[in-house]
């Protein structure tokens, strides 16, 4: 099903969106607000263990391709690789980079209410873009997929939502603290999947079956 890296217009997006997830990571780490729920998991992560939050992405990706490489090996791509190496360690380069460049509690200040308004739309939209590029997902992604698959009638959007919700509460396990982006982004991320899913198919991409909308 992957590595489909023909059509350049899919891999454009894939890249795209996979790039402005990790800056938009990274953003939502700095304003405090709340992050994507396997953010969430893998900052409350990192603060027990002695790893950069890009690591435990990296490293929380890794187990679950083991499980998606077994099951679903048509899931695999290189939207996969893309996402599992390097949003984490994108987010970590930009957070360094604020550091270097922009004032102490800058984003505690004025900016932080708009940044982090425009930063929750981009990373949901941008998540759906490397979605429905359809060249391989993160195992993280992958997951809700396939039990939407299993469940039969039940819409991806829903089970993406069930399945953010139970991350979020594994993090909290771990020592994390929910806040409103949390909560927003596991509501809005399965709807603008498939919406944004279905606008592609009529526009930008060839007709071909959509990730967000198996």
């Amino acid at each position: 099903m992957k590595f489909r890296i023909d059509d350049t217009r899919r891999l454009w997006l894939c890249l795209f969106g996979v790039l402005f997830m990790g800056v938009f990571v990274s953003l939502l780490i700095e304003t405090g607000f709340g992050q994507d729920p396997f953010s969430f998991f893998n900052l409350a992560l990192s603060a027990r263990v002695p790893l950069t939050f890009g690591t435990c992405e990296l490293l929380e990706n890794a187990i679950m391709f083991v499980f998606v490489f077994l099951r679903r090996r048509d899931f695999i791509g290189i939207g996969t690789l893309a996402n599992m190496i390097f949003i984490g360690y994108i987010s970590d380069f930009c957070r360094w980079i604020y550091r270097l460049t922009l004032p102490e509690g800058f984003f505690m200040g004025p900016a932080r209410v708009p940044v982090f308004l425009i930063t929750i739309l981009g990373f949901v939209f941008a998540c759906a873009l490397y979605m429905n590029a359809d060249l391989g997902v993160s195992p993280y992604d992958a997951l809700p997929i396939m039990l939407t698959h299993k469940l039969g009638k039940i819409p991806f959007r829903f089970v993406r939502m069930a399945f953010d919700f139970t991350v979020i509460g594994l993090g909290m396990l771990l020592g994390g603290h929910p806040t409103i982006g949390n909560i927003l982004i596991a509501l809005l991320l399965g709807p603008v999947v498939s919406c944004v899913g279905g606008v592609l198919s009529r526009t930008v991409l060839r007709p071909r079956d959509m990730v967000a909308h198996n």
